[in-house]
């Protein structure tokens, strides 16, 4: 028995300094193991990841990498690596950088808030000089209403940031509807998109946009339950135009 144990001690540094290294940025250790980490394809951000870099620093090319995401139950980002590469070492560590800074929204089952495990997708738009960058802001119906002193059922503390490019909608008019799930504090507990744009990082800028901000909701919706508030954007083509 004591032979076996030994040759499983040893195998051990052997299959470890034989395995391929993987570039990984280490934050600070996860707060709590009591719970399995859930696993998803879509991260949901409190605060997007926010990657600061040159547009010639893309090599004169669109790029687009997946940044793998570990963050604690609190939604503080414990560990990124690259998952699939930009193919530019320095674009890579811009993007881990981003994410280590960032804040994930945690997923709750019930009144319990659980680790996350995901994976998060980045498209990277190489502008030419001549090109004018068309910027979307995030001009919703009730956005639109609250600016224009229209009445609306809630309003929003301050205006939602969106990352959006006319290169972002592929060529079409995009629109996205969407309902908040608020407490009484206005805080967005909840962004679901009822009908998508048809592109999910339209959708996803969306909903992380739209769940980073406090709204200002009339006392009467709080009568018996948490209100759900509903509010949709157009992505006009052409806009810039």
């Amino acid at each position: 028995m004591k032979a076996i144990i030994a040759v499983a001690l040893f195998s051990l540094p052997f299959c470890l300094a034989h395995s391929e290294p993987v570039k990984t940025q280490q934050l600070t250790p996860q707060t709590s193991a009591a719970l399995p980490a859930h696993l998803t394809t879509r991260i949901d951000w409190q605060q997007f990841p926010k990657p600061h870099y040159q547009n010639q620093d893309l090599n004169y090319q669109d790029r687009s990498a997946i940044v793998r995401v570990s963050a604690d139950e609190t939604g503080q980002v414990t560990q990124a690596s690259i998952q699939e590469s930009s193919g530019v070492e320095k674009i890579d560590e811009a993007l881990l950088k981003a994410v280590a800074s960032a804040q994930v929204k945690p997923h709750q089952v019930q009144d319990t808030t659980l680790p996350i495990i995901g994976y998060q997708v980045f498209n990277l738009k190489y502008q030419h000089d001549d090109q004018e960058i068309c910027q979307y802001q995030f001009n919703s119906q009730v956005w639109q209403a609250q600016q224009q002193g229209q009445k609306a059922a809630f309003t929003y503390q301050q205006q939602p940031v969106l990352a959006l490019t006319e290169d972002d909608l592929n060529q079409h008019t995009r629109r996205v509807a969407f309902e908040l799930k608020v407490n009484k504090k206005g805080d967005v507990k909840q962004v679901k998109i009822n009908k998508g744009s048809g592109i999910y990082n339209i959708d996803q800028q969306v909903k992380n946009a739209a769940q980073s901000v406090r709204l200002n909701v009339a006392r009467k919706y709080w009568l018996y339950k948490p209100n759900t508030l509903k509010d949709e954007i157009v992505f006009k083509l052409n806009h810039c135009a």
